[in-house]
């Protein structure tokens, strides 16, 4: 029998990132939620270590420590994405404040005191916004980088480029000197970019399955697309939205939904033009040697079908 992975989820919730949060928390069979650390991207960190709270709440799993942790990124200013998830982050439905309690140990420090703990190359690293937390652990604790047995991170393109610059998809660009960090840290990762996740479009047969469990984190599901998609359905004249950060627990699930390339990926951070461009070898052209698994195809109707029956297993 094998053992539940042990993970931790770094997250700027984000309708989407909420899904994800719930895809794992309602997946204990497959995925040990060591903990959520929260960080500055999609909405201000107080919204973000907030909404990660009211995810948790949601699903029932109050038990699962929550942190703050990186307001801003390590070397500029913050850029947000209110304009896709509205205000709060979590715009759609009425959301009441959380009660369980924020935990008092920055997000970096635990991070940090997991995986010197934790046995080595026990533990993934889930980060579904910015980089920050993950490349400040570590730069200030380097002797942790080889204890990582894996980092599956959204974020990037190759093929679709940019949703927040025309070179550059929003997590990368928040923070590209946090995504260079991480990128040569060594560890290996595996990254769900736009590519794959402009392949995992909801629709109105999609949504209407989640309402349809009668739970309430169905009709939050519903409710949080519903919102979500809009904006997506008018930029790119979709038919629905695509769930990003929900790739990222799926493929920890069931990778066999998955298919991509070892390649090489290097973070723009230089060009005022490109800045946070994921510049991916696809085509092998360089010599540079490969760093990572990039995701480029999905089981859309697998995926869906994995995403309605673990919701339909929560409060």
């Amino acid at each position: 029998m094998t053992h539940p992975r042990k993970i931790i989820i770094d997250t700027d919730p984000g309708q989407d990132d909420a899904v994800a949060i719930l895809l794992a928390l309602a997946s204990p069979e497959d995925l040990e939620v060591l903990g959520l650390t929260a960080v500055a991207g999609n909405v201000p960190l107080p919204l973000t270590q907030k909404n990660a709270r009211i995810i948790c709440e949601l699903a029932g799993k109050t038990g699962i420590p929550v942190h703050a942790g990186c307001e801003a990124p390590m070397r500029r200013r913050l850029v947000t994405a209110e304009h896709v998830h509205g205000k709060t982050g979590l715009d759609g439905p009425q959301l009441a404040d959380p009660v369980m309690p924020l935990q008092p140990q920055h997000a970096v420090d635990f991070i940090i005191e997991t995986l010197r703990r934790e046995p080595a190359h026990s533990v993934t690293l889930c980060p579904l916004g910015p980089l920050t937390n993950i490349a400040t652990a570590f730069e200030r604790a380097p002797d942790i980088v080889e204890r990582v047995q894996q980092i599956v991170l959204m974020g990037g393109a190759y093929f679709e480029v940019g949703n927040i610059t025309p070179a550059a998809e929003f997590n990368i660009y928040v923070d590209p000197e946090a995504a260079a960090i991480v990128f040569r840290s060594g560890v290996p990762i595996v990254v769900m970019p736009l590519d794959v996740t402009h392949k995992a479009l909801t629709n109105r047969a999609r949504v209407e399955a989640f309402r349809a469990l009668g739970n309430e984190s169905g009709r939050m599901v519903a409710e949080w697309t519903d919102f979500f998609e809009r904006f997506d359905m008018q930029k790119y004249g979709s038919e629905g939205a695509p769930l990003h950060d929900p790739c990222v627990i799926a493929y920890l699930i069931r990778p066999e939904l998955f298919a991509g390339r070892h390649i090489n990926v290097e973070i723009e951070t230089q060009s005022d033009l490109t800045l946070g461009m994921t510049v991916a070898d696809w085509w092998g052209v360089t010599d540079r040697p490969a760093n990572a698994l990039f995701i480029g195809s999905v089981d859309a109707e697998g995926f869906y079908a994995l995403l309605t029956e673990r919701i339909a297993r929560l409060p």
